[in-house]
């Protein structure tokens, strides 16, 4: 094996959270090589519902979505375009009774990072957003939360760190992460990178080296199921998401400007991130057309004209592994998104960024260490 080279940092994984690693290493002055193992976005980064939502995370977790936020209004400066960012809204939708007070008491305690929250209930539901059903019983409004196309973020972040200077090796598939002195050794098939700082951001693909490090994790890997109808006249625009502890009519859909409805939710299928395959499963799309129809009823006349999942990374606890390892100083991670991750990645990868660079972030990352899953063992 021939060594290809050496850099102060090796990004491993290129979807939203690595490229944008990358992008902002790069930025601090760092000389930095990206290795992914097929092209840049093409997982689970690229085939997301595209949801740019901070309404409903747990409230720890808002000031990692505000500064990813920040970053997602200023990407025509930083990457050269906007990948579709439309800061239309998230509409998060209940239909028990009760919904309303759930709204109002995350509306309380997220008062704090300016999401600016809107609750309507009964009749005043119907005459802000008509097109919703009778049983929809309560909304509550992100106004500046919304959605982007998630087939375009990513590779344009890799675009934008391969410009700035980054060496961006794609087709490159990591078999190994060691240390040699103060360097860890990246081995893939066709050489050997070393850095003194490495950050794992493999998604569904982080568990065997994890474990191949000493640092185990209990990542299990599914794939979400969405789907995309013909077009029509382009009217709705926020997102939708149904707040619910019924998984089955957890729908969320959004129209995109070219007039198709993308949704997903209600259910999960079979993934090998081994074969790099994912299912959907028939029984996914037939249980969430009834729920679309049941939401907003004038979309059920709408034909779906394709189908498609993806290999995506869940924790038990539905939070990421974001931060350094707790046995390799120099070595850091970033997955396990559990399909939340499209909105927070480029925030992720700044704070990783600052982190590896200056040894700290202003943003807390103490909820994600791995040193959880020690606890709870």
């Amino acid at each position: 094996m021939s060594e290809t080279g050496a850099c102060d940092a090796i990004v491993v994984g290129g979807g939203i959270v690595g490229t944008s690693a990358a992008f902002f290493l790069r930025r601090r002055g760092l000389a930095v090589t990206l290795l992914e193992r097929r092209l840049c976005g093409q997982e689970a980064s690229g085939v997301n519902f595209g949801n740019i939502r901070r309404q409903a995370r747990p409230i720890e977790q808002l000031p990692l979505a505000n500064r990813a936020y920040a970053i997602w209004e200023r990407l025509p400066e930083l990457v050269g375009e906007d990948c579709e960012f439309l800061p239309a809204g998230h509409l998060r939708i209940g239909y028990a009774e009760d919904r309303e007070e759930v709204f109002r008491q995350y509306a309380r305690d997220a008062e704090p990072f300016g999401l600016g929250l809107e609750i309507s209930v009964g009749p005043e539901v119907r005459k802000r957003f008509p097109y919703l059903s009778p049983e929809v019983k309560a909304v509550c409004l992100a106004p500046r939360d919304g959605h982007a196309n998630p087939r375009l973020a990513a590779p344009a972040f890799a675009r934008a760190a391969r410009a700035a200077g980054v060496t961006v090796n794609e087709n490159t598939i990591v078999t190994g992460i060691g240390k040699s002195g103060e360097d860890f050794r990246v081995a893939t098939a066709k050489g050997e990178w070393r850095a003194p700082l490495v950050l794992v951001a493999t998604g569904a693909w982080a568990g065997p080296l994890c474990e191949s490090l000493g640092e185990p994790v209990p990542l299990e890997v599914r794939s979400p199921q969405m789907g995309v109808t013909e077009p029509t006249n382009y009217r709705i625009r926020p997102t939708h998401d149904v707040s619910t502890t019924h998984k089955p009519e957890a729908l969320y859909f959004r129209q995109v400007k070219r007039g198709n409805i993308v949704f997903g939710g209600c259910a999960s299928g079979p993934a090998d991130p081994v074969a790099g395959r994912s299912r959907v499963l028939p029984e996914s799309t037939l249980l969430q057309l009834p729920q679309l129809r049941r939401l907003a009823p004038a979309l059920g006349q709408l034909n779906v004209i394709r189908v498609w999942g993806g290999i995506e990374g869940y924790l038990p606890d539905s939070l990421p592994v974001v931060g350094p390892s707790e046995k390799w100083p120099g070595l850091y991670y970033a997955f396990g998104f559990c399909g939340h991750g499209f909105q927070t990645g480029p925030g992720v990868g700044d704070a990783m960024a600052e982190l590896m660079a200056t040894g700290t972030t202003a943003t807390p990352l103490g909820a994600y260490s791995l040193a959880r899953f020690r606890a709870a063992a």
